[in-house]
């Protein structure tokens, strides 16, 4: 109770340090450091995520599948038209 309380206004901030990327908390660092931290923060954030798992071709599309010889009536062409050629 002997504390002071912070307000909300305290712990906003400037408008300046809301919209900073980052913020340094204790130390000084000079201009180099500075903008060596940006470029590794810039180029973590671009790298996004996991790329996304291959997929499997759908072969219900292929084009082969047009390509195929027309079924034929007769006997046998049942048992034939299941059969790789």
């Amino acid at each position: 109770m002997g504390e002071p309380q912070q307000t909300q206004e305290s712990t906003e901030g400037t408008p300046e340090e809301r919209r900073a990327l980052f913020r340094v908390v204790r130390g000084t660092p000079d201009d180099h450091e500075l903008a060596a931290l940006a470029a590794v923060v810039a180029a973590a954030a671009s790298t996004g995520g996991p790329s996304p798992a291959p997929r499997t071709p759908d072969l219900w599309s292929h084009p082969a599948a047009r390509l195929r010889a027309p079924l034929h009536a007769g006997p046998g062409a049942w048992r034939a038209s299941g059969l790789p050629r």
